[in-house]
C-alpha cells in the first residue's frame, strides 16, 4: 500500500505540475498594435471591452497614430509590432524604404469619400485648389492624384498638394479653412463633413473600382519568431469583427463609436451602419481582396513607382496566419 500511495502522490505532483506548466503557456502575450483614431478601430475597441483578446491569450496595447509616415517609421523601428492601415503603407515600405514587411490580413476596401468645399461643384472646380492628404506618396493620397488626374488635373500644374496627416486632422482642415478644398475622408469624417455642409463628389471604390485598403501588417522576422501570438491575435480580431458585424451587438458597437471617439448619437448610429455595409464597410472576417490588391499595385504603379523597386506581388503577402486563425476560430 504504501508503494501504491506514492505512485498516486507522484502521479498528483505530475498533473499538478501539468497544469501550472499549462497555464504559464496561457499566459497573456504582448502585441503593440498601431492604428488611426477613426471608426474602422471599432473591433479593437470591442474586442478589448469583451474580453475577446484576453480570451485568446492577447494583452493588446493600442496606439494611435496621426500620420501614416510616422507609422512606417515606427515599424520599422520596432516601436511597436503590427500595424492596422493602408495597405499601400506596407507595400511603400518594402518598395521605397527596403524593410521585410509582410502583409498578413485584409480587413476593408476604405470606405473613402472624395470631399469638397460647398461652392464646388465638379472636379474641374479643383483647379487652382489645394488637395489635402496624409502622406502624399501612399495610399488614399495617391487614390485622390488619380480621380484628378481622370479628370485631367496634373499635381503641381493645375492644384496643390498640402499634406496634414490622418482622417481627424484632413476633416479638421477642411471644417476650418474652405482654402483646403478637398480630401479623401473616412468615417465617421465622412457623415460628420455631410453635416457641415460638404460635400462628397463620390465614394472611391465607385470612381475606381475594388481597393485593398485596411489591413494588417508586420516587420517578417517579428512574424518568425511570433507566429502562435500573431495567429492568435488575427483571430481575436476576426472574432471581435464579428461581433461588431452582429446587429445583436448593434446597440453596444453605437456606444463604443460615441465613447471613444466622442461623437453624437446620431454620427455614431450613422457611422455604424455605414462599416456594416456588405457593399462598403468591412470585409467579411478582415479577408484580403486579391483584385484590389491588384488594383492598388497598379494605381502604385501608375501615380507613384517612379524609381521603386518592382517587387513580384507575393512578396508582399503571407496569409499562411491568417489562415491558421481561422482554423482556430472553427475548433
Amino acid at each position: 500500500m504504501p508503494g501504491r500511495s506514492l505512485s498516486i502522490g507522484s502521479l498528483l505532483a505530475v498533473l499538478v505540475a501539468l497544469g501550472c506548466g499549462a497555464a504559464a503557456a496561457q499566459e497573456p502575450a504582448l502585441v503593440r498594435v498601431n492604428t488611426f483614431p477613426n471608426a474602422k478601430a471599432l473591433p479593437f475597441h470591442a474586442g478589448i471591452a469583451t474580453g475577446i483578446f484576453a480570451r485568446h491569450g492577447i494583452r493588446l496595447d493600442l496606439a494611435f497614430t496621426d500620420n501614416s509616415r510616422n507609422q512606417r517609421e515606427g515599424l520599422a523601428a520596432g516601436r511597436f509590432d503590427l500595424a492596422q492601415s493602408a495597405l499601400d503603407n506596407a507595400v511603400a515600405m518594402i518598395e521605397v524604404a527596403r524593410k521585410d514587411v509582410i502583409i498578413v490580413a485584409g480587413g476593408d476596401g476604405g470606405m473613402n469619400e472624395f470631399f469638397v468645399q460647398p461652392d464646388i461643384k465638379s472636379f474641374a472646380d479643383l483647379r487652382g485648389r489645394v488637395l489635402i492628404v496624409d502622406a502624399p506618396d501612399t495610399a488614399y493620397a495617391l487614390q485622390a492624384k488619380k480621380i484628378l488626374l481622370q479628370h485631367g488635373l496634373k499635381e503641381g500644374e493645375d492644384y496643390r498638394v498640402k499634406p496634414v496627416g490622418a482622417g481627424t486632422l484632413r476633416f479638421k482642415a477642411m471644417a476650418e479653412s474652405r482654402d483646403n478644398a478637398a480630401a479623401i475622408l473616412n468615417l465617421p469624417f465622412t457623415v460628420q463633413a455631410e453635416q457641415i455642409g460638404l460635400r462628397s463628389l463620390g465614394r472611391t471604390v465607385d470612381l475606381l473600382g475594388p481597393y485593398q485598403a485596411g489591413g494588417a501588417f508586420v516587420m517578417r522576422d517579428w512574424a518568425r519568431q511570433n507566429g502562435p501570438t500573431l495567429e492568435r491575435y488575427l483571430a481575436a480580431f476576426i472574432e471581435s469583427m464579428r461581433w461588431v458585424r452582429d446587429p445583436a451587438n448593434r446597440a453596444e458597437s453605437v456606444r463604443l463609436l460615441a465613447e471613444k471617439l466622442n461623437l453624437p448619437q446620431d454620427v455614431a448610429s450613422r457611422t455604424y451602419e455605414l462599416l456594416v455595409d456588405p457593399g462598403f464597410g468591412f470585409n467579411v472576417d478582415a479577408r484580403f481582396d486579391p483584385e484590389g490588391f491588384r488594383n492598388l499595385l497598379a494605381l502604385r504603379g501608375e501615380i507613384q513607382r517612379k524609381g521603386e523597386e518592382t517587387v513580384p506581388p507575393e512578396r508582399y503577402i503571407d496569409l499562411g496566419y491568417y489562415d491558421r486563425a481561422l482554423k482556430q476560430l472553427t475548433r
